[in-house]
């Protein structure tokens, strides 16, 4: 798989890291990743699609199954693109 091109923030609050990551391509907010405390375990979904959603025991694991789901979803697009 290429580098990533998503740039994760974890997000703060007063200054405290919070349990929470913000992935931007660009200026664009396209995932979310966040510890779900009452499953234990980390999700991940996208403000792109409401379908779009998925868990990992780690943040890490998390990133990237978002990651992979978004190349997939973007793979659909292709088509309009290429006829431009």
């Amino acid at each position: 798989m290429p580098s990533a091109r998503i740039t994760w923030t974890q997000t703060r609050s007063a200054g405290v890291p919070l349990r929470r990551f913000t992935g931007q391509a660009g200026a664009i907010e396209v995932g979310i990743v966040e510890f779900d405390g009452s499953n234990r375990l980390w999700t991940w979904w996208s403000p792109l699609a409401e379908e779009a959603w998925g868990h990992a025991q780690d943040a890490e694991g998390a990133q990237h199954g978002f990651e992979v789901w978004l190349r997939g979803w973007l793979e659909n697009f292709r088509p309009f693109f290429d006829g431009a």
